[in-house]
């Protein structure tokens, strides 16, 4: 495999990034929510004098929201990286170039990989400082960074978006409509929001070990979703099937 074929096809992509506003504006609101109103809520849970256990309980909870960020911002960009393209018929040129499929997909799942991270990253930042400045009268120290936080950035999150990213080329190359390929693939969300409500309830802490157990789980997903990538993107029938 090529990298700068696939570094080609991911710089195409990331137009989409930036024409698509809709994906903008929902990764910078996603990442307004989670690093600026859910540390205002930790402030607040502060001034309520809530109990050290309970403070650190729900700022666990909340961290995890950036392993759901991790799974849903590839999602506008993933869904629509095939069927979009056939909808702007561009898809049948790329199809017919001497690339790869596999530099094909790694290009794609580069262009929705790299910006979910990047602003995830980025957020996260401004998360962990906050947190820190609302909580360290209480704590008598800085909560962030520590390892939780690592694993959730550094393992959870990139695996989230990289099992993300397979199941949306995967819809991609199978719809025939865009609206209908992101609400589908906005369902890859569902698990990681489940765990968050379990977290919450406190059925499922979100301690070191069940996090390390969580990104072993995504790692044979990960795995898995990369062999029925390979598996189900054949190029002929896909423009057979859209012609």
């Amino acid at each position: 495999m090529r990298l700068s074929k696939a570094w080609t096809v991911a710089s195409k992509d990331f137009l989409i990034f930036f024409k698509k506003r809709s994906i903008l504006y929902s990764i910078i609101g996603f990442e307004l929510f989670v690093s600026i109103a859910l540390p205002l809520l930790v402030r607040f849970i502060v001034a309520k004098q809530a109990p050290t256990e309970v403070l650190i309980a729900l700022t666990n909870s909340f961290s995890f929201w950036f392993v759901i960020g991790g799974a849903l911002l590839p999602v506008g960009i993933g869904s629509y990286s095939l069927v979009g393209e056939k909808i702007q018929k561009s898809l049948e040129p790329l199809l017919a170039t001497p690339t790869t499929d596999e530099e094909i997909l790694t290009g794609k799942s580069i262009a929705a990989f790299i910006p979910a991270q990047l602003s995830n990253y980025l957020g996260a930042v401004v998360f962990m400082f906050l947190v820190d400045e609302f909580t360290v009268g209480k704590l008598a120290y800085l909560y962030y960074p520590n390892w939780d936080i690592a694993i959730i950035l550094l393992l959870l999150a990139p695996l989230a978006s990289l099992l993300s990213v397979g199941y949306n080329v995967i819809v991609s190359s199978r719809a025939n409509d865009v609206r209908a390929a992101q609400q589908l693939g906005a369902l890859v969300v569902l698990p990681f929001g489940t765990v968050y409500v379990l977290s919450e309830i406190n059925v499922l802490p979100l301690t070191t070990t069940n996090l390390l157990w969580m990104a072993a789980a995504l790692l044979v997903l990960d795995v898995i979703i990369f062999y029925m990538v390979r598996a189900t993107f054949q190029r002929e029938e896909i423009l057979t099937k859209w012609k």
